[in-house]
């Protein structure tokens, strides 16, 4: 049976023909990979080294700037994709700089009952293990006193969800049920993502009953994605950023006629900014994450 992860279901939901150009055909991609996601890796990647030596040693700012600074010298390269072109690599190495600045100066010194990063969770929904999913916890926490824990992600994008989206977040939701599972006499879990180009931390909960709901919503999806024999092109704003962009028959009929595609793009762009603007581009031009049965 597959491993399925939340970003390989989204990855269906958004468009099904770049679900099969990556999962299915295993397509080689035009692009390795954008600059927004090179500056998450490398925001991540040194949040990690803090936490996972924060309980040995102490951290000056510096230190979490010379780290990522070496990170993004020694991993940048030409073939990293920067599709909003006025802006360069520059702006968003001072991005993630900034990311760090206001980071280091809300949580320093780092002793939070944090137990373990970029936690890995495989777990099946159902009791055959038909339907089983991945994910990684950025950060992990557990208040001992209270038998809490805390399911922490970093977000670098540029959007800011509401806490009524979060409310009905489905990707940090199924860690909770990861948790639930593993620590089976957990009191709560607390869902809390940190955007970072605000400097925002925003919290959430679920209840037992809305966990289940999920499972269910999550083994249905999977079905439809097992079952599925077609699987169309969905034009939206995120093209631009797409690794299939080559492979596309819909890039292709719309390159053929430049007019009609301007115009696509422009409803696209407006319908995508009333949905919630759900691009992940930089806008900020700054120098320096009951009781009833869980299967």
């Amino acid at each position: 049976m597959v491993l399925y992860s939340h970003s390989r279901l989204s990855s269906f939901e958004q468009c099904p023909f770049k679900y099969k150009c990556r999962y299915i055909d295993k397509l080689k991609p035009d692009i390795k990979t954008t600059i927004e996601g090179f500056l998450g890796n490398a925001v991540h990647s040194t949040l990690e080294w803090v936490y996972t030596h924060s309980k040995e040693r102490t951290f000056e700012l510096d230190d979490l700037i010379e780290y990522y600074a070496k990170l993004w010298r020694g991993d940048y390269s030409p073939e990293i994709k920067i599709v909003k072109e006025e802006f360069n690599e520059e702006f968003y190495f001072n991005k993630g700089i900034k990311f760090l600045i206001d980071y280091f100066m809300k949580y320093s010194p780092f002793k939070d009952n944090t137990i373990e990063t970029e936690k890995k969770l495989i777990m099946s929904l159902d009791l055959d293990g038909k339907y089983k999913i991945i994910g990684f916890i950025d950060r992990l926490i557990h208040h001992q006193d209270t038998n809490i824990f805390e399911v922490h992600d970093y977000k670098t994008s540029a959007t800011l969800k509401s806490q009524e989206e979060l409310d009905q977040d489905r990707q940090l939701a199924l860690y909770a049920i990861g948790i639930r599972k593993l620590y089976p006499q957990v009191n709560d879990v607390k869902l809390v993502w940190h955007y970072l180009d605000f400097n925002k931390t925003v919290s959430s909960e679920r209840t037992v009953e809305q966990l289940e709901t999920l499972r269910q919503e999550i083994m249905q999806l999977i079905d439809k994605v097992e079952s599925a024999t077609e699987f169309p092109p969905l034009s939206s704003i995120l093209c631009k950023w797409c690794e299939f962009r080559s492979y596309c028959p819909t890039l292709k009929e719309e390159s053929n006629n430049p007019e009609e595609n301007s115009n696509s793009l422009d409803q696209n762009q407006s319908t995508s900014e009333t949905n919630n603007n759900q691009n992940n581009f930089p806008k900020n031009n700054s120098p320096y994450k009951s009781q009833q049965k869980l299967f």
